[in-house]
């Protein structure tokens, strides 16, 4: 597996407020890394440097040990309901995800379609394609706005709290495909919920201003301690509980 690419000494943010310091990591083909972290802790902002929407303050990304390209990295922001409200079909926003192909834009013919429906049969899509995207559940949106970033056949694709509004019943799915997906390209998911991600996940980065990489799956309340990630840890059994810090 070769290196993708690096994150060098980089520290950046907004106008004169500095949200990440000095971090630095490397990211590989076909990693799958979980990136965790408090609200306001800089996780957003990370994959908004990654994507090149922010420059750094200081440092670098470099993208030269893969060759990776802008345009050969998928992002599925956070989805809002709001989002819904536009009167477009599912095959409508699959065929959006394109528009980065400089090649695609203003010709969204009978290759572009075919390739948009071999995605939209790979995530289940389908039989959705005309429908108009209120008219959808919660997991069904997900997965039309991952097709939307994978349609494009990325190296990389950047999730921002994919599961938001997935239900139990869609959840296990949603991330089977990912799963599926990871076989051809990297991915770098945010997520709060660590417990459910630890199953999926290869390793995590733990961002809270700054960034520390924990290589492997398995993260306990110790290791968030540690790397200064204050968040909640649930660990998934018989019975579904939240584990606590003693009372001093």
């Amino acid at each position: 597996m070769g290196v993708l690419f690096t994150i060098e000494s980089l520290t950046a943010g907004y106008e004169n407020k500095v949200v990440l310091k000095d971090i630095s990591m490397t990211v590989d083909e076909n990693d799958f890394i979980g990136i965790i972290g408090p609200n306001g802790g800089g996780k957003t902002t990370l994959l908004k440097v990654i994507l090149g929407l922010i420059k750094p303050f200081s440092g670098r990304i470099d993208y030269s040990p893969g060759n990776l390209r802008l345009n050969q990295i998928g992002y599925m922001p956070q989805v809002a309901q709001g989002d819904t409200l536009f009167p477009v079909t599912v095959e409508d926003v699959v065929l959006s995800g394109m528009m980065l192909d400089k090649s695609a834009v203003g010709r969204m013919g009978p290759v572009e379609k075919k390739r948009a429906a071999g995605v939209m049969d790979e995530l289940g899509l389908r039989p959705l394609a005309d429908q108009a995207l209120n008219e959808l559940s919660g997991g069904q949106l997900q997965r039309v706005y991952l097709a939307r970033a994978v349609t494009g056949s990325p190296r990389l694709l950047l999730l921002d709290e994919p599961a938001t509004f997935v239900d139990n019943s869609f959840e296990a799915d949603f991330y089977d495909k990912l799963r599926v997906l990871n076989n051809r390209m990297a991915i770098m998911m945010v997520s709060h919920d660590v417990g459910t991600i630890s199953a999926w996940v290869k390793s995590f980065a733990c961002v809270n201003g700054t960034l520390f990489y924990h290589p492997h799956s398995k993260i306990t309340d110790e290791d968030l301690r540690m790397y200064g990630c204050p968040i909640q840890l649930v660990t998934h059994g018989d019975v579904p509980h939240v584990v606590l810090h003693k009372h001093e």
